[in-house]
């Protein structure tokens, strides 16, 4: 060592330049490099890969394909063909054996599942049978047989108050007409679509519930959060002959596939057609803003 020139103590930290930090292996006394920054990367780049076929994920970009419109009429028609495939003959979850049946467990179904309903409503028409059973009731009475869907005390005023005015404004029939059936209480034009779709066979609209509503936006159909804004935009691009199938079949994509929570991208067939931002796996360019 030359005259003058004194070693270089080791940091208080242990480590000194030109070290590797080493780990200790879990279950015994041995060590391991820790991993480079470029090393992580690798690993990072490589977790990236898509879970079919090697094809890598897409991350998602604020910008748009030139010329991509999310309304076109063959994307429209394309992702129409898939529902098709995937749910050719779905109805209407919420069992029912006639409009006022329909109609009971719709408005019960409000921040509620429709298995839910459907646990209920069996043993609620066989207490009372028909409207004018509930009409004869006071919302106090249908309280405790409801309580189970949620915010039964307003569930109740609504079932019995709308059996009251079917009793005395309708002959004790559910009316078949959009501007009637608003009369009601509780029905606004989600339920009021759902009575002239699944019952009446008419399409006068577009059932906007929360599977609906959450689709819509993920696949860029609507920009829109309010659902009547929601429905008429729908109703611009999709086939009035269907639209009542076409909610019955994105509420079932919805609770199958698109889960709101955890998407099954991966299993997706509309996949390819799909830009939403929240997608959990995707081979397309993914679109900022296109989620519920």
């Amino acid at each position: 060592m030359a005259k003058g020139t004194t070693p270089r103590r080791p940091a208080k930290t242990g480590r000194h330049e030109g070290a590797r930090r080493t780990t200790k292996l879990r279950g015994g006394t041995g060590t391991q490099p820790r991993k480079t920054r470029s090393e992580r990367a690798g690993k990072l780049r490589s977790g990236m890969k898509s879970r079919g076929g090697g094809r890598p994920a897409v991350r998602a970009k604020s910008g748009k394909t030139k010329g991509y419109n999310p309304i076109a009429p063959d994307r429209v028609q394309a992702i129409l063909g898939h529902l098709t495939q995937m749910y050719p003959d779905v109805v209407c979850a919420l069992h029912h054996h006639n409009a006022w049946e329909l109609l009971v467990a719709t408005i019960l179904s409000a921040q509620s599942t429709d298995a839910n309903v459907n646990r209920v409503t069996p043993k609620l028409f066989e207490k009372y049978p028909t409207v004018q059973h509930f009409a004869a009731l006071q919302p106090e009475d249908l309280e405790p047989d409801v309580r189970s869907t949620g915010f039964f005390r307003n569930k109740s005023k609504s079932v019995v108050g709308a059996a009251k005015k079917i009793v005395v404004d309708f002959g004790g029939e559910v009316p078949s007409e959009m501007d009637k059936l608003l009369t009601l209480p509780g029905v606004a034009r989600k339920t009021a679509n759902v009575l002239l779709g699944s019952w009446f066979k008419r399409n006068d609209g577009v059932v906007v519930d929360t599977h609906v509503h959450r689709i819509s936006r993920r696949w860029e159909l609507t920009k829109n959060n309010d659902p009547q804004k929601i429905e008429q935009d729908l109703m611009k691009i999709i086939p009035q002959e269907r639209w009542t199938l076409f909610s019955h079949q994105v509420i079932h994509h919805g609770r199958s596939l698109c889960i709101a929570r955890k998407p099954k991208c991966a299993e997706c067939p509309i996949e390819p057609l799909c830009h939403a931002e929240d997608k959990t796996w995707s081979t397309v360019e993914m679109h900022k803003g296109a989620k519920a």
